[in-house]
Parts: C-alpha cells; sequence; structure tokens
C-alpha cells in the first residue's frame, strides 16, 4: 500500500501548529496577571500628572508629584486588601457573583469617598506623634512620605500573602516609625498607641462574638423550628430592621460628617428610624417572597439573599466614607506642607486627592481584589446567605457599639472576625450536637479524635496567617517607615 507523502506533511503541520497554539495558550497565562499591573502602573502615572497640573508652578512641585503616585499606590492597595473584607462573605455566600461585587464595592466605595467622606484630616493619624516634634515642614513632609510608602508597601505583601489587614492600622505604625526616625521615642503618644494596641484584641473579638450571637438566633429561631418559613416570616424582617437601624446609625455617625456633625444619641435615634421603616416595607416583602417555598433550609438561604447584598454595599459605602480620609491623611498633610511651607494639626483633602483615593480603590479591587475576597468568603470557612448576614451584622454593629464605649475598632479586624466568631460558634454547635447524638446512640459509637480534627470548621492555617499579620502590621509599617525616613533624609536633607 503506498504511502501518501502529502497526508504526512499534513500531519506534521498539526504538530507544529498544535505546539504553537500551547506555546500561545502559555503566553497569555503568565501574561494575564502583567496586564493588572500594567494597568495599575498607568493609573499612578496619571495620578503624579494630576498632581503635576495642579502644582507644576509650585518649587516644591517634585514631592507633591512623588507623593500622588505613592498615595495612587496606597489607594491600589486598599482596594485588593480592604474592601474584600465587606464583599467576601456575600460572594462566599452565593448572593453575589465576583463580578457584582466588584462593580458593587467599586460604586459604593467610590460613592462614600467622594460624597461622605471626611474633607478634614489629621495630619499626625489620630494624635500619634507630638505636634511640636515635627514643626518643621520639611521633615514633616519626609514623615508623611515614609509613613505612605511603607504603609502601602506592608499592605501589599499582605495581600501577596493572603492576609486581610487594616490599612488604618498600616498608616499609624508608618506615622508612628518615621515619627520615631524624625524626633525619637518621645515623640510619640504612648497611651494612644496602648488604645490601638487593644483594638487589636476588641475587634475581632467583639465582631465574632457579635455574628456567634447572631447566627445562635437565627438557629434558634429560624432553622431549628417545624415550620421554617412561617419563623422566617416573623424574624427575617425584624433582623432586616435591626440591620437597617444598625446601618443607619453607623452612617449618621461615620459617613455624614462632611455634610453635618451627628453625635451618638441622635445617630442612634436615626438609626432607630430607619429600623422601623425598614422593619414597615420588608414585612410584606419577605411574606410575598416566601409564599410557595418549602420547609427547608435552602427556602431560607432565598430570603436572605437580597438583604445580604444591600448590607455589602452599604459597608461599602461606609467604609468609603470613613477609612478612605484616613488612609489619603498622609498625602494630604505633604500637599498641605508643600504648598504653604508650614505645619499644620488638621488639613483639609483637596479633591482631587479624594478623587485619587477612591479611583484607586476601584481599580484595586478590580485588578488584585478577588484573590482575599475568595479568601474571606470561602477559605476560612463556609458561609452561606444566613452567616455571611450575620457577619454583615455584626460589621455595622459593632461599631456603633465600640463608639459607645470608646473603644477604637477597626473595619478589618471586626469582618474578618465576625467570619471567625461565625465558624467557631459552627464547629462548638456542630461539637456539640454530636456529643448528644453520642449518647443517644451509647457506647461505643463515639467519634476518633482524627477524625474529630477533621471535621474542623475553621481553616486553622488562616486563622494563624490573619492573626500573625495583624500582630505585625503595625511594627513591621514603623520599621520600615523608619528606614525610608533615613533614607529619604539622607537623600534629599
Amino acid at each position: 500500500m503506498a504511502i501518501d507523502p502529502s497526508n504526512n506533511q499534513w500531519k506534521t503541520l498539526d504538530k507544529d501548529l498544535g505546539r504553537i497554539s500551547q506555546v500561545e495558550y502559555a503566553v497569555q497565562y503568565v501574561s494575564r496577571p502583567m496586564v493588572g499591573v500594567g494597568v495599575a502602573l498607568a493609573f499612578i502615572v496619571v495620578a503624579a500628572l494630576g498632581a503635576l497640573l495642579f502644582f507644576g508652578q509650585q518649587p516644591s512641585s517634585y514631592v507633591v508629584i512623588a507623593a500622588a503616585a505613592f498615595g495612587a499606590y496606597m489607594a491600589l492597595n486598599i482596594g485588593a486588601n480592604d474592601v474584600a473584607n465587606n464583599m467576601g462573605p456575600a460572594v462566599g455566600a452565593n448572593a453575589l457573583t465576583m463580578g457584582g461585587a466588584i462593580a458593587i464595592a467599586a460604586i459604593f466605595e467610590s460613592a462614600g469617598a467622594l460624597l461622605a467622606g471626611g474633607d478634614v484630616v489629621s495630619t499626625i493619624s489620630k494624635g500619634i506623634i507630638d505636634p511640636a516634634s515635627v514643626e518643621d515642614a520639611q521633615v514633616l513632609i519626609w514623615a508623611m512620605m515614609a509613613a505612605l510608602i511603607s504603609s502601602a508597601l506592608w499592605v501589599n505583601l499582605a495581600t501577596m500573602l493572603g492576609a486581610p489587614v487594616s490599612t488604618t492600622h498600616s498608616v499609624v505604625g508608618g506615622v508612628m516609625g518615621a515619627g520615631i526616625a524624625a524626633a525619637g521615642l518621645g515623640a510619640v503618644n504612648w497611651p494612644t498607641m496602648g488604645t490601638i494596641a487593644l483594638s487589636w484584641v476588641v475587634s475581632p473579638a467583639l465582631g465574632g462574638l457579635i455574628a456567634a450571637l447572631f447566627l445562635a438566633f437565627i438557629k434558634a429561631k429560624i432553622i431549628y423550628t417545624e415550620d421554617k418559613i412561617a419563623a422566617a416570616r416573623r424574624w427575617v424582617p425584624v433582623l432586616i430592621g435591626i440591620m437597617a437601624a444598625a446601618f443607619g446609625a453607623y452612617l449618621a455617625l461615620k459617613g455624614l460628617k462632611k455634610v453635618i456633625k451627628i453625635d451618638l444619641e441622635h445617630a442612634l435615634l436615626i438609626g432607630l428610624v430607619s429600623g422601623v421603616v425598614f422593619y414597615a416595607i420588608s414585612a410584606p416583602f419577605i411574606r410575598r417572597q416566601s409564599e410557595g417555598l418549602e420547609n427547608r433550609n435552602k427556602s431560607l438561604k432565598k430570603l436572605f439573599a437580597l438583604p445580604l447584598v444591600f448590607s455589602a454595599a452599604l459597608l461599602s459605602f461606609a467604609h468609603g466614607a470613613n477609612d478612605v480620609a484616613n488612609a489619603v491623611g498622609p498625602l494630604a498633610a505633604i500637599v498641605h506642607a508643600a504648598e504653604f511651607g508650614a505645619f499644620a494639626g488638621k488639613v483639609s483633602i483637596p479633591t482631587w486627592v479624594m478623587v485619587i483615593g477612591a479611583f484607586g480603590i476601584s481599580f484595586g479591587l478590580f485588578l488584585f481584589g478577588p484573590k482575599l475576597i475568595r479568601m474571606v468568603g470561602s477559605q476560612i470557612t463556609k458561609l452561606n446567605p444566613m452567616r455571611a448576614y450575620c457577619v454583615a451584622l455584626s460589621a455595622a454593629f459593632t461599631v456603633i457599639v465600640a463608639s459607645w464605649l470608646g473603644l477604637p475598632v477597626s473595619s478589618t479586624h471586626i469582618a474578618v472576625g465576625a467570619v471567625f466568631g461565625v465558624g467557631f460558634f459552627r464547629e462548638w454547635h456542630a461539637e456539640r450536637r454530636t456529643r448528644a447524638n453520642s449518647h443517644k446512640r451509647g457506647p461505643g459509637k463515639s467519634i476518633a479524635p482524627e477524625e474529630r480534627r477533621r471535621r474542623k470548621l475553621v481553616r486553622r492555617s488562616h486563622f494563624m496567617t490573619i492573626v500573625a499579620a495583624w500582630v505585625v502590621t503595625v511594627p513591621a509599617a514603623a520599621l520600615m517607615s523608619g528606614v525610608i525616613f533615613l533614607v529619604l533624609e539622607a537623600v534629599f536633607v
């Protein structure tokens, strides 16, 4: 039988084309992460050019241009790390897709920063450094530059390691380290630092406890009842009212200070009115939505999904209003010192600085946020809409309680602590039910210790990584900031 040489040629060509296709796929796989880095660099360049546009005629414009670039870099890292805490539970519970979560967070974070973000920020970041120690504008500029660079680098590193950390604490550590390098240990307000250190324990513990209590309530009053749908009709509107009350008070207290300053008593009154209104609206809505649903847990998830989406959006708005100003505070201080050549205890945040913060967060979330969103939402413990709703409710509720008690808290620590609280409560509850069932089965039916360890509902590796990152954040950012300040001082002063 004769062999057709043309067939062999075509087979050889097909193999070569297949190899070329594999190379193209490999190139695309390798280059995909570089697209995000390229877009991020482009945003940083645009921020620097914007600063050049505003300060091109100023003698110290190069300092502001560099600070704007690092401020944009910091904002990108906030979007990549901090925002995941608000959206992670909703994505992990499948109430939102990753794309939907990113879109909602980008819109509400930006709206919170631009519409309700604080227009005044303390240049010494909440009294950490004695103002008398940095009255020299040049010293202040390099100290704030070092704080900005170090905090951005630390948040970037934490994101790469998959650890959600507090960006506010990173800025605090950066300011403290630069202050020590500039004026010595005596420049630091150590009682203030002590209260911030206390928040490392208070924030996650309070968030976890409140989330666990809400989950216990939902299990007792809704999940473990004979008629789950009837129980949901009674209690889900109450939970929505509590959520609305918490968010109403939270936004009045934290998110509207640019428009009007509201004290705690009036904020709680606003929250109470919001809770009553939303209860009245949600009761008939839940009743209609529950018609025809089967008496099973899967049906309950549908009733909690929409409130969970709203809570995630409100958390993002509040985060943008409250935390963005803290992050761009060093940049605002540099701009003020460069423009007026003098130190100021408080400065106004220019609109273009807030724009850098708002858009930087959106870009950072879109380009690099999915990694932390997945980690918070699904890799610490398994979440469903009821558990995720407890996390969101705890995040807003804890801030109100902490404000009432006068305790400094971190929104990042609260949200992640609430996820841990839900997970550890599930472990405790499952262990209790296992023990009860083993007593019913009688002796000889107990579960082996290895099997008990395998059934743990919170991943211990993530727990240890996150707690370690929280503890290290302030000293690590402080050390980096001190070194960077000394380098900047040696080169430019």
